[in-house]
């Protein structure tokens, strides 16, 4: 095995652990802290694949920026487990069998796929000058869709966080 392989495997084992880790924890920080882990791992996967602009993007925007809002509307909102209302047995069975649905379809989607390799003398893969193009010209518009729900976003935290007036005049 290469040293890229060797590296490769790693950084598989460090997302898949702690994608893991995102799902299990019970403490929303933590959940956060390990999905900030996760972007880093991915980054590190985009360096392999020679698209080291996607790997910055993805550090400066998924674990700098969206984090950072993600904390600031856990910390908004102030959640913790004492004030969390329990889940029935019903809603808990309704997500287990949700859960077991989508791995069935991926895993449907995964054995009807095949897998191509790409041609090794490319190395323009990662090149910015092809992520504009592509992304200004096929996918303007979920680009521009995603802005929109991301300020949607935003406006909610905002609209959640703020507290009401009390009316003086009101008896």
């Amino acid at each position: 095995m290469g040293v890229y392989e060797i590296i490769f495997w790693f950084l598989t084992v460090v997302a898949l652990s702690c994608a893991l880790g995102v799902i299990l924890s019970r403490n929303p920080v933590n959940s956060v802290l390990f999905l900030i882990a996760t972007f880093f791992a991915i980054s590190g996967h985009y360096i392999l694949l020679n698209a080291q602009f996607l790997a910055i993007v993805n550090i400066i925007v998924y674990a700098g920026a969206i984090m950072v809002l993600f904390l600031f509307v856990i910390m908004l909102m102030n959640l913790n487990a004492d004030t969390e209302p329990q889940k029935n047995r019903l809603v808990q069975i309704a997500g287990a069998i949700s859960g077991g649905t989508l791995l069935l379809v991926i895993l449907a989607a995964l054995r009807t796929s095949t897998i191509t390799t790409l041609d090794q003398t490319s190395t323009d893969i990662g090149l910015i000058k092809n992520l504009g193009k592509t992304l200004f010209t096929q996918f303007v518009l979920p680009f521009e869709i995603s802005s929109v729900l991301f300020l949607s976003a935003m406006i909610g935290a905002v609209v959640i966080g703020k507290k009401e007036k009390e009316n003086p005049l009101a008896p």
